[in-house]
């Protein structure tokens, strides 16, 4: 969670789940467009919000069953990714 925090998406503590739920509502893409891009771009895999229901959009599913390494790598590139994102806008 403070990883997410860190590279600015909000996060509530998941309760009993191994899946963060953290808002992408402020980068101005959907979902889909988030996961979509973030996958060609980084080879990070999330799951879009919004297949979980209407309120699930503006959201994205990340697991975090993996090495705290895996992790690690996932949220750099994320967070790369967030900074490209904040520099076309």
């Amino acid at each position: 969670l403070k990883g997410f925090v860190e590279i600015g998406l909000p996060c509530f503590e998941p309760k009993g789940a191994f899946y963060a739920f953290p808002s992408i509502k402020h980068t101005g893409l959907t979902s889909e467009q988030f996961a979509e891009q973030l996958l060609n771009e980084t080879k990070v895999a999330v799951v879009p919000g919004n297949v979980l229901g209407s309120c699930g959009e503006g959201h994205i599913r990340c697991s975090y069953a993996s090495s705290v390494q895996n992790l690690t790598e996932a949220l750099e590139r994320m967070g790369t990714f967030l900074q490209s994102l904040a520099q076309k806008m």
